[in-house]
Formats: C-alpha cells, structure tokens, sequence
C-alpha cells in the first residue's frame, strides 16, 4: 500500500517539475528536460524492484521484466535526450506501451492478493494508449515533450487511488485475517475421521476404535 502512495506521488511531483521545464521545448531538449526524462523509468525500475521483492511466482517475473524493460528505455532515452523531442516522444511512446502491457498482466495476475485492481488495470490500458499517441505525435510537425507530464500525472493518480482502495479494503477486513491459515491436525494412523452428520458429531470408523480399545487391555 505504502508503495503504491509513494510511487504515486513522486510521479505527480514530477509531472509538475516537467511542465515548468518543458513547457516552451518543441524542437529542442534541454540539459534539465533530458535528465527528468532518463529520471522517470529509472523510478519505475526502483518500485518494480521493491515491489518484487513481495511477489512470488508469474507476477514476480513480471515485475522483473519490467524492471529491467525500464532501464533499458532509461539508456534509450538518454540518447534520445541527444537528438529531438521527436526522438524523446518515440522511445517514450515505445516503452510506455510495453510498461502498460506488463502492468495490465501484473494486476490480472494479483487479484487474490489484492482484489481487482481496477486503477492500475486502467492504467495499463492508458500507459498502452498514451504511449501509441506519443509514437504518433512524433511524426508530426511540432510534437511537444510536455505532453509526456500528463502520462506521468494520470499514472500519479491511478497508483494514489489504488493505494486508498488497499487502505480501505484492509481496515474492512476481519481482525487477524492476515495472519497464516491455521492447519487442521492429521488424523491418527488407521483412524478415519468423517465429515459432521445432521447433529455435529464426527463419526469415527468402528473398526479403527475397536483395534484402540483392543490394544489397550
């Protein structure tokens, strides 16, 4: 939950740093704009890392990937920073497509753990749509890097409101239900236990008794 808020707000943060550096860029990218824009799915790589560390199984994998999917686009941008704001809005676009991808699969496959993570569902779908609109824009004539803050906001967003949902479905869950699930004891050997007949009484196997009652004499 807590990283969900965290990851959250930093995006939102950012977002507004963005706008006020690049707000005026649309052939250009300043020193300030290439590093935020290298900084962003470097925040992402930090979360899914984290966010790993609790996972098990597919969604552990996932994460991963997408870890690791980040950094690469991390150096991509980096070099794209070199270039044009073009440059920057098709690398952007590429790996915001793939991040989506890889965070729609992640909540599928999390819904015992979490519920339905609607928010982050969503925001997998946005990050895919968001990301093919970048690629387009960037074939234009005055494609603008601004328009990169408000991926960052929208995704700022869906992660807060997914963290207040956790938050809220925690305090409604029963006290203790957190805790490991209590096993119940294996029966003693030759001893068949049954299920509770109409009055709640188990039912043991006459001749498993007999032998115990034999053996003690």
């Amino acid at each position: 939950m807590q990283l969900f808020l965290i990851r959250g707000l930093v995006a939102i943060a950012w977002a507004a740093v963005f706008v006020a550096v690049s707000d005026s860029l649309t052939a250009g990218v300043t020193v300030a704009a290439g590093i935020l824009v290298v900084i962003y799915p470097l925040i992402d790589v930090a979360a899914s890392l984290i966010d790993a560390r609790s996972q098990h199984g597919s969604a552990r994998r996932l994460l991963l990937a997408g870890a690791a999917s980040s950094a690469v686009a991390a150096a991509a941008l980096a070099i794209a920073a070199t270039g044009s704001v073009a440059d920057v809005l098709a690398v952007f676009g590429v790996w915001a497509v793939l991040s989506g991808v890889a965070q729609f699969v992640v909540a599928l496959r999390r819904r015992a753990q979490f519920g339905i993570q609607w928010p982050m569902l969503l925001a997998g779908v946005g990050s895919v749509g968001f990301g093919i609109a970048y690629v387009i824009a960037s074939t234009g004539s005055d494609p603008e890097l601004k328009m990169l803050a408000i991926y960052a906001a929208g995704g700022g967003i869906d992660f807060v409101v997914q963290a207040w949902l956790l938050a809220r479905r925690r305090r409604r869950l029963p006290r203790g239900a957190g805790a490991h699930p209590v096993v119940a004891p294996h029966p003693a050997p030759n001893t068949t236990v049954r299920d509770h007949d109409d009055n709640g009484i188990h039912n043991y196997d006459r001749k498993a008794h007999h032998e115990h009652v034999r053996g003690g004499r």
